[in-house]
């Protein structure tokens, strides 16, 4: 017979999977697949606005998926561990061959609110 998690292992990882959730989050993670950026080189491969990355990437931060070292005037950000790199493309391959459903799926839409202020 098949062992569930318990059921905190499925909260974290419920918890785990909403930081991939947000699309400014998941852009950000998606930018420093390619390596370490600083805060203006994420706003410049992302389009999101300064403030919103840097609130984005202290979540990220403290849910341990990004790391951030100084370098004299700048902090470079990454991300935290090269599975996440690998969850990312792994969603990918996924999305390959599940795309159709996910696109045509009308059960996970953003709030209204929420898509009219990021359009």
């Amino acid at each position: 017979m098949l062992k569930l998690p318990s059921p905190k292992t499925i909260d974290l990882q419920a918890k785990l999977f909403r930081g991939f959730s947000d699309p400014s989050r998941l852009s950000i993670m998606e930018a420093l697949r390619d390596g370490p950026q600083t805060v203006t080189e994420i706003v410049h491969t992302t389009g999101l606005t300064q403030p919103n990355v840097s609130n984005h990437l202290a979540c990220l931060r403290d849910c341990g998926l990004v790391s951030a070292e100084q370098h004299g005037r700048f902090v470079h950000y990454e991300l935290s561990d090269a599975r996440v790199a690998q969850l990312l493309g792994l969603a990918d391959a996924l999305l390959a061959d599940v795309a159709k459903g996910v696109y045509e799926c009308t059960r996970y839409r953003r709030p209204a609110a929420e898509q009219h202020a990021k359009d």
